[in-house]
């Protein structure tokens, strides 16, 4: 690049400069500035660069003066503070459906949103978690596809694996095509879901998106919008214990007063609960009946007991039937 198209540069540079190396505790003089520059194949007199800080503050950057010999210029402000730099790179590392790669990546572009001084706070606080991570790498584009395909009001198609016993990737039903209209995506338990409607079986159901390979788009426009009008998916979420589906039902539990608060974290501030004495509730919430939220119930112990309907009283039964049967041989 010739020595005059560099010199149109100048500006930028100083800006990635103020980025890399200041903060509220680190500042840079005008030397250091015309080094920086050099660097880049630019030249600079140090009255160039007060007029260059001019023009950046009257831009809108919140550059501060220093005083002193020992002071300099600082960005004093910038998009993201480090707390919340901190709060979205925790978020990354503790996702499941974000593979370690992927994790590393996102996190390496948020520490160029601060000094190269706070990137090692973000480093430091990366390495003290370890937790479960998703390892198909397509979850990105998969998500990418699904948006595309609800914007292109299409329905998509893929397959849809589970583990064996050997860890290995298994696709379901034989690796026959999936086809369903896409209508939401939504984080639940550490996991991204699809939100779908299955015309074939007339009925909306969920995917682990890390769980679905070869996605695509369909030519097929989606189907179930009327079953998602007034879909909510907060309750939906609220129902489905782990996003595992089963028959939906008004089930009422009776629980010692102290699950009180366990009640309104489950099922949100909403849920019907009434004082049957000074140390017992009963609430009237809406489940999907299925194996975890039988699990959910006995973990509790004896503090929390399904009431009605007797269909459900009696499927909890056989749960805790099979259980014992389990242990007992």
């Amino acid at each position: 690049m010739a020595k005059s198209e560099k010199q149109k540069l100048k500006l930028l540079y100083i800006i990635q400069c103020l980025m890399e190396k200041t903060d509220e505790e680190h500042a840079v003089t005008t030397q250091e500035i015309i080094d920086y520059l050099a660097l880049q194949g630019i030249t600079a007199e140090r009255k160039s660069i007060y007029t260059d800080i001019d023009l950046l503050t009257d831009f809108g950057m919140d550059i501060i003066k220093k005083p002193g010999r020992s002071g300099g210029y600082t960005l004093a402000s910038r998009q993201f503070e480090l707390a919340e730099l901190k709060l979205l790179v925790d978020a990354v590392q503790s996702s499941k459906f974000i593979t370690t790669k992927k994790s590393r990546e996102l996190i390496g572009k948020l520490e160029t949103l601060c000094s190269k001084y706070e990137a090692t706070q973000l480093h430091r606080q990366v390495v003290v978690t370890n937790r479960n991570k998703a390892v198909n790498e397509n979850i990105y584009y998969n998500v990418d596809i699904i948006y595309n395909a609800i914007a292109e009001n299409v329905k998509i198609q893929f397959q849809y694996f589970e583990w064996d016993v050997s860890k290995e990737m298994k696709l379901r039903r034989d690796g026959k095509i999936y086809e369903v209209s896409p209508w939401l995506l939504t984080w639940d338990d550490e996991n991204y879901y699809l939100i779908a409607y299955d015309d074939e079986a007339e009925m909306i159901k969920h995917y682990r998106v890390d769980k679905m390979l070869k996605i695509k788009l369909s030519v097929d426009k989606r189907e179930g919008k009327e079953q998602f009008e007034d879909f909510d998916i907060a309750a939906y979420s609220k129902k489905t214990f782990g996003m595992f589906a089963g028959k939906e039902e008004t089930v009422t539990l009776r629980c010692d007063r102290t699950l009180t608060g366990v009640m309104i974290d489950r099922f949100g501030k909403d849920v019907a609960m009434r004082k049957m004495d000074e140390n017992t509730v009963s609430a009237r919430v809406n489940v999907a009946v299925s194996r975890q939220f039988f699990g959910w119930v006995t973990g509790l112990g004896n503090a929390l007991k399904i009431e009605a309907p007797e269909r459900v009283v009696d499927q909890y039964r056989e749960y805790l039937g099979e259980i014992l049967a389990c242990y007992s041989k």
